[in-house]
């Protein structure tokens, strides 16, 4: 099960914790408030997970996902590590939601609440989180320095990271409309 919770503001290692004292966690429901959904999928299953009619199948079907590919995240697996790792941490939001389904390791995702406080979002092996399009958010890893994750789209991908401020954007407009809908 996902754990999320309220960030301190320590400008310490990325990659610890950096949980309130005391901790603050923040629930599912409170994450589908902002538009983040998470999912829990079996890949302990020999495959089974890959088939067809499968969880994951399913929502692939179900959310229009029609792409995806793999990442690695680790020193020895990703060219231009230190760069990758430094952009993936700016503050950020893309044009279309962002999928990523963990396939081993586990990492950070930070996203901003409708108070521009930061939500800490632990992934690990199985999860599957969807960030709408329009939140601000970043990625790191934890102290394991490593992560396998599926990226998936609806249509081809869009790789374009638009660095903050990007208030203006339409995607940015549409959801914080969508925050005052919920």
């Amino acid at each position: 099960m996902v754990q999320a919770w309220f960030m301190d503001s320590s400008d310490a290692d990325q990659r610890l914790p950096h949980q309130l004292d005391p901790p603050q966690p923040v629930s599912i429901e409170s994450l589908a408030k902002i538009g983040v959904l998470y999912f829990n999928i079996n890949v302990d299953d020999q495959g089974e997970f890959k088939k067809e009619g499968a969880p994951l199948d399913l929502l692939r079907k179900e959310r229009g996902y029609s792409y995806e590919d793999t990442i690695t995240v680790s020193r020895d697996k990703l060219p231009n590590y230190d760069e990758k790792i430094k952009s993936f941490f700016e503050e950020h939001l893309h044009t279309d939601e962002e999928i990523r389904f963990i396939h081993d390791g586990s990492g950070y995702f930070d996203v901003r609440d409708g108070d521009e406080r930061w939500v800490r979002i632990k992934v690990v092996r199985g999860d599957l989180i969807v960030l709408p399009a329009g939140i601000y958010h970043r990625f790191t890893l934890d102290t394991d320095d490593y992560i396998v994750a599926n990226r998936l789209f609806v249509g081809e991908p869009i790789w374009k990271a638009h660095n903050r401020p990007a208030d203006d954007m339409p995607a940015r407009s549409a959801y914080i409309a969508s925050l005052a809908k919920a």
